[in-house]
């Protein structure tokens, strides 16, 4: 096992976790598939990975049980990082499937990307700064990186949002408040970018 920050990802049965498991440990971090509450509150910090619809993902995190503990972790601030369908999951719901509530850490609705564009967005895309500090996870990576997206939903740019990207207008692509971060790219898929950034939310977790 690596040494370094313990990092929990979630593992409710949704999606190539292995993958997102394997990049963080590329640089640096103890991490590991978990699926019960006690792993989750030992760890240094979370990671909620997620592909495919907002509502089988809500469904099955529910149904695994690991909502509680991520509501716990998220609640006390442990550093957390939800990636793709689990970076949705942090607004309160989705047009994607009505009825399904999400964690609703961050205010607003999942809803389909631009008319006029290619559903789903699936290529390499730029990601622009909102304002002019330099957000946390982007540390180091230069003004514009390149990221990998796939997705056709998106939450709402808000106050929250740190960077986007252009796809028939402004696309949400990463926010943060604190140490809690969410990308709806691929860190894991999106090369030398995607591990700089992967390397700075482990370095997030060790110094929390």
């Amino acid at each position: 096992m690596t040494a370094g920050p313990r990092i929990a990802v979630l593992d409710y049965g949704i999606g190539n976790l292995r993958s997102a498991e394997k990049a963080l440990q590329h640089v640096g971090g103890a991490a590991r598939l978990v699926n019960d509450a006690a792993s989750v509150e030992a760890a240094d910090a979370v990671v909620l990975p997620g592909v495919g619809a907002f509502g089988a993902c809500a469904r099955a995190l529910r149904d695994s049980g690991l909502d509680e503990p991520a509501r716990a972790a998220l609640a006390a601030g442990v550093p957390f990082f939800g990636v793709c369908v689990g970076f949705q999951l942090l607004y309160e719901g989705s047009v994607e499937s009505p009825g399904a509530p999400g964690l609703g850490v961050f205010p607003g609705t999942v809803g389909p990307l631009p008319p006029g564009v290619k559903h789903p967005q699936m290529q390499w895309n730029t990601l622009d700064v909102l304002g002019e500090n330099e957000p946390a996870p982007l540390r180091g990576l230069g003004p514009h990186p390149w990221v990998y997206f796939v997705h056709s939903y998106a939450p709402p740019v808000g106050d929250e949002t740190v960077a986007v990207c252009d796809y028939g207008g402004p696309v949400a692509a990463l926010v943060t408040r604190g140490t809690l971060w969410g990308a709806q790219f691929h860190p894991e898929k999106s090369g030398a970018a995607g591990l700089a950034l992967l390397a700075n939310f482990v370095d997030t977790a060790a110094a929390a």
